[in-house]
């Protein structure tokens, strides 16, 4: 994840369309493809973006005050295309309820767009940083930019030319013992 970025060094449209396009090819339960993509790369609409996402207590700890990337990318889940698609004839779930799913589908397909989004910047030589919202900020957010209710974002993704050099986090990285198992969970 980068945290500075080179200011003047714009995304080109190419790049922009190529981390679209994979994103638009996330896995998607039920191919529900429940979820949007806001994109703001104008300085306005990113300065507007600034100022709706941070809150105004404690400004300066927030990512989303002190960035200064020429792209964001907010991706959106949507839970209603979700619940509509199970309650088709196929999947037998007429009742649109959530109370059977054992995880929120819709925000995991959205996460996995945004991975997408963030393995095509590494991919394109672009730095890229995905950060959450502040929950008491979401109602800005979605207002600053006409997002619909059954819109949810789930965070936001900058992208630009790094200006930092790599970081070595192996030190930091845990083993390999203590994230996987093999066979069964315990020893």
């Amino acid at each position: 994840m980068v945290r500075r970025y080179r200011r003047g060094a714009p995304v080109s449209r190419d790049a922009l369309d190529t981390l679209l396009a994979n994103a638009l090819h996330a896995p998607s339960a039920g191919f529900s493809q429940g979820y949007g993509l806001l994109v703001l790369d104008d300085p306005d609409d990113i300065a507007r973006f600034r100022t709706a996402a941070t809150p105004e207590e404690d400004a300066d700890k927030w990512f989303a005050a002190t960035f200064d990337a020429p792209l964001v990318i907010v991706p959106c889940s949507n839970k209603s295309a979700y619940l509509d698609r199970y309650a088709q004839a196929d999947k037998g779930f007429t009742d649109r309820s959530d109370a059977w799913w054992p995880s929120p589908y819709w925000d995991i397909d959205t996460g996995f767009a945004s991975l997408l989004i963030l393995l095509s910047a590494v991919d394109l030589g672009l730095g890229s940083c995905f950060f959450g919202i502040p929950k008491t900020r979401l109602d800005a957010v979605r207002k600053a930019f006409g997002i619909p209710d059954e819109f949810h974002p789930i965070g936001a993704i900058t992208v630009g030319q790094p200006d930092e050099p790599p970081r070595d986090l192996s030190a930091r990285r845990k083993p390999e013992g203590d994230m996987v198992r093999r066979g069964r969970w315990s020893s």
